[in-house]
Order: structure tokens, then sequence, then C-alpha cells
């Protein structure tokens, strides 16, 4: 019996990854005169300036009300991807980093605010404009509300919203440098962002929703791009929840008011596309492109059927939810670890999360010392256990695409009281089991491609997932899910290490295979992000 022909998505994850025999090959010199630009210009538009609403010290109207909402505005914009440092580069030009982290710093995402109609911005789109933190209002439109409803099949969410964020890539931006296998970069540097206006939305007193679901096409045109250039990757519904108070019903409602919308978040927050088997021999640097193409969504799902799959899944998690356990690996003699402990502490009104996504910086070198086993605790648990946090006022439910696909592993080679080897870390009952006894160090560096960042670390945290069944139960588009929700788990984890004061540093250059035969990971686990921990040389 003939094998079954991989997906597209599984054939380009296999003809993207790194092995020594072949990493060379696969490497090409940089022409720097050729770098693309990062930023995105527009000739005609109105420019709303929003550098003035970063500080305290601000002009307001009569009540205050008007330049207040400016500033949150202002202030989740800067959180999410805003210009945070200037670093000197040997031609004097000056390089900027952001809030997100972006492999390479080539920062591929392009933000656009989608408006309804709000009492700060009138209908129509608005293009975020890093470089001068401030929006150009190029398209004005009463309908673009219905045209958005309309591209992701009336979305729930967006019946209780007037504001959206569209993210798009501009492609090139990453490919000039990591040619085929910058798709996979450029949907973890998403996922860093989604991560970013998540929290920033707590901070702001908005709720951030997400959509990964809706008509490529219909976005692209909605947003004026250029599909050989740029594409919509994700849709983010904005609440404002200080304007839901507002309008009357006060803070008391607002709890009810939050589980409402979590009961429309989650539903067709990913939507399947089609899966493509039959596909042309294509040569490297072709990947990419045709990949971006096989996970669109063409045409408007069967609603009815996706309601009727849906409603089976509820009713098997509810089934499930009665099992003391529905983590893997959970061997009844390995050694357990629990990861129950007191929750970070993000200081009053969150000012030390705010300040920690601004000053965020992924940690060059590590000095190779121990860390301690509270810190490992502690930042798995922001990761992973976010509805700890919701008595801080961070958002205990927040969006995800699937979680239910992602693992993690975590390589242990110096963490005081935790012994040196690989754990399968189980999320719902909160605890490290190990599956591996051994100190990785050497094989760490090897792995990561000679990077002294995998020998040095503590602890190297893995995230994988089970690529066929992905692609069975979202076709192709799961490539973009997966990288995103990787890169989203990624970001929680930077954010808590640097506020404990560890380094931290994610790696998306690794000998793929290699990971799983070190490991002892199960081979069909494909690797899709790694993240260092360590302490800072």
């Amino acid at each position: 019996m003939p094998e079954a022909r991989l997906s597209f998505a599984e054939h380009y994850h296999e003809r993207t990854k790194y092995a020594p025999a072949t990493l060379a090959s696969k490497s090409q010199g940089l022409d720097w005169s050729t770098q693309p630009s990062p930023y995105k210009d527009y000739k005609i538009g109105t420019v709303y300036d929003l550098k003035p609403f970063l500080t305290e010290e601000i002009q307001s109207d009569r009540d205050g009300l008007l330049a207040s909402r400016w500033r949150r505005l202002s202030r989740l914009l800067f959180c999410s991807y805003g210009l945070t440092a200037r670093v000197p580069t040997v031609t004097g030009d000056a390089f900027y980093l952001r809030a997100a982290p972006s492999a390479g710093g080539l920062y591929p995402a392009e933000l656009y605010l989608i408006s309804a109609g709000t009492p700060l911005l009138s209908a129509g789109i608005y293009n975020y404009q890093v470089r001068t933190h401030s929006l150009i209002h190029f398209w004005q439109d009463n309908h673009v509300w219905s045209g958005l409803q309309q591209a992701c099949f009336s979305h729930p969410t967006l019946q209780n919203t007037r504001m959206a964020i569209a993210i798009t890539a501009v492609f090139h931006r990453s490919a000039w440098r990591y040619q085929d296998r910058a798709y996979r970069r450029i949907f973890l540097d998403t996922g860093h962002l989604l991560g970013n206006i998540e929290l920033a939305s707590s901070i702001e007193d908005y709720q951030a929703s997400l959509i990964g679901g809706f008509a490529d096409e219909s976005i692209n045109e909605l947003l004026f791009l250029d599909k050989e250039v740029e594409g919509a990757i994700a849709i983010v519904p904005i609440l404002d929840l200080q304007d839901e108070e507002r309008i009357g019903r006060g803070q008391e409602s607002r709890e009810p008011m939050q589980r409402s919308l979590n009961i429309s978040r989650g539903v067709m927050t990913a939507l399947p596309s089609g899966t493509v088997h039959s596909y042309p021999k294509l040569p490297d640097g072709k990947l990419l492109e045709y990949l971006h193409q096989s996970t669109q969504i063409t045409e408007k799902p069967n609603m009815q059927k996706l309601w009727e799959k849906l409603d089976v899944k509820k009713s098997d998690q509810t089934a499930n939810n009665s099992e003391p356990d529905l983590d893997k690996y959970n061997f009844p003699f390995c050694t357990k670890v629990s990861t129950i402990t007191e929750s970070i502490h993000w200081g009053d009104d969150l000012e030390l999360l705010e300040n920690t996504i601004l000053q965020r910086r992924s940690t060059r070198e590590y000095s190779g010392a121990k860390l301690e086993l509270a810190e490992l605790k502690a930042i798995l648990d922001f990761t992973y256990q976010p509805q700890n946090y919701t008595d801080q006022g961070i958002d205990g439910n927040p969006d995800y695409f699937d979680l239910s696909l992602i693992e993690t592993f975590v390589a242990v080679t110096g963490v005081v009281g935790l012994e040196e080897g690989c754990y399968y870390y189980a999320p719902k009952s909160q605890e490290l089991r190990q599956i591996r006894f051994k100190n990785f160090r050497d094989e760490l560096h090897y792995l990561c491609l000679g990077q002294e960042l995998g020998r040095d670390a503590g602890a190297v945290i893995f995230h994988t997932a089970d690529l066929q069944k992905a692609v069975e139960k979202y076709g192709d588009r799961v490539y973009r899910y997966l990288h995103m929700d990787a890169g989203h788990l990624g970001q929680r984890l930077n954010l808590a290490a640097i506020g404990l004061g560890v380094g931290v540093s994610g790696i998306a250059g690794f000998f793929d295979d290699l990971v799983n035969d070190v490991l002892g990971i199960p081979n069909d686990e494909a690797v899709l992000y790694i993240t260092t921990l360590g302490r800072p040389r």
C-alpha cells in the first residue's frame, strides 16, 4: 500500500529543517545594501501623533476623558510594538529595537487599526507608524467594519467591539535573511507581538481577542495590501472595558460582561483551511510563497458542520474534565516535581509588568551559573497558569489558537534542587516529569547551531507539536496557528524571566531532528521553538 503523501505544511517543515550535513548549503551571504526597510510609509493620510500621550503630563479636555482615551490607546500600541531602544551600528545609522522581539531584528509585522467609529477614531483604517509613534488615517469608510465582519465570517467578538488590530506580514523583510525558513520565524515573531498586545490590553483596561480564521483575500483587499509583498495573518478585536462601563452597565457588571465575551472568544478563533496533498516539485526559495497560498481560506466554511464539530469537541472536553489528569507522559515511576508556586506580583496598576515589557531585551550571554528552582517555577506559572493572575487585573483566560496542540519539554542543566535531565511539563497537573536522566549541556550547544546560549543556560524550554494530527484538525493553516501560539508562550516566558532578573533568549534556528533524538522527544513531535533561561553574564 503506497505511503500517504505529506500535506504541503508537513512537506515545508521537512524541507526547511536544519541538519549538520545541509546547513552550509542553506546559508547564503547577506547583501546589506538590499535589506528591506522595516517601516511602511504612506504618502497621503491624516496623521495622529501619539507621542504626547506617553507621559502623565498631558493636556486634557474639561473632564479629562478624551485625553485619557488617547493615553490608553497610545500606550497600548507603544507597549505592543513601539520603539524602545536605539542601538549604534558600524555604519553610523540608527537601529531601533521594539517592544516585541524579532528574529534578526527584522520586524516583519505591520499593525493596522480598523475602527467602526469610536470617540477617538472615525470609521476607517489606520496604519501604526512605529517610527514616529503615530497613526495615519489612510482610508475613511463607514462600511469598513461590516467588511471586516464579513471577511471574518461574522465572528461573535466583532459584534461586541468597535476596534480591531489587523496584523500583517511583509514577508521579504525576514525572507531576505532566512529564506524559506522565514515563514516559521514570521509567525513566531507575531506570537511575541500577540503576547504583548494581550498583556498591554490588560494594563490599559482593554480586552484583546483573537481571530485566525478569515477570508485572506478579503482582508488583504480591505487593507489595500499588495498580496505579492504583504499578507494579513491575524485579527485582534479590542474591547474597551472602560467604555463598556460608561454606557450604563457599571463596574458591578464587568465580570458577567467579561464572562459573556469569553464564551465568544475561543469559538471560531482557529478555522480550518484546505489541505494540499498535490503540489509541484518546488525549488528552494519558492516554498514560503507556496505555503502561504496553501494556508489561505478561500471560501466561507460550512458553519453548520463547524458548529456541530465544536459541539462535539465541547462535549468531549466536558467528559474529559472528569479525568484527574489529561497530560502526557504520566509514567508511574518517573520523577515528578510540583511547579505550584506563589505568583509573580506585577505591582500596583501593573506598573512592573509595563516596565518589563518596555525594558525587555534578549540576553546575549549567560555565565553558566545555576538558576533557582523557585525562579523556574514562577516563570512556568506566569506562562501556563494565567488564571492565577486575574486578581492583579491580568486577563486570566487569554486567547490562543489551540494550546491543546502544543507540548512543552524542559532540558535542565543547571537548576538548584532539580536533577539534570529532560522533563515534560504537564500544565494541567502543574508538574515536571523527568523522561531522561543526563546533563545535555554539550548536546544543547550543538543542537542550537553552536550558540553558547544553549550551552550556558540553566534550563532550555522546547515547544513542540504533532504536526500530522494538527494538520488533520485545521488543514495546512495550522502551521500559522502553531507558531503563533508557540511565540505567544515564548513571550510570556520572556517577560516572566526579565521580571525576575533571569536572562532569557529565544532560538528559532536549531537542528530539528537531533533535538528529538537527543532529548528523547517522540519523532512525531515537530520542534517549533526554543527558549533558553540562564544567569546573564
